[in-house]
């Protein structure tokens, strides 16, 4: 099922590990009540992916413990 959000006042925030030499860094909207909208910093413009918040939340869990 595809469902669309409005990101328009959406407050993005850029990665700790973002730095002004273009590297592959991403935005969250941690905002946006019950998801987590995710795009490239590098081209905010540009298409968003929008998670169900529990889902990205055991997401970065593995990536924390090493699983993934």
């Amino acid at each position: 099922m595809i469902t669309a959000h409005n990101l328009s006042n959406a407050a993005w925030r850029k990665s700790s590990y973002s730095n002004g030499d273009g590297g592959s860094c991403v935005e969250v909207a941690d905002s946006v009540l019950g998801v987590m909208p995710v795009r490239d910093s590098k081209c905010p413009e540009g298409p968003s992916l929008v998670f169900r918040a529990e889902g990205w939340g055991h997401f970065i869990t593995a990536l924390r413990d090493g699983t993934l």
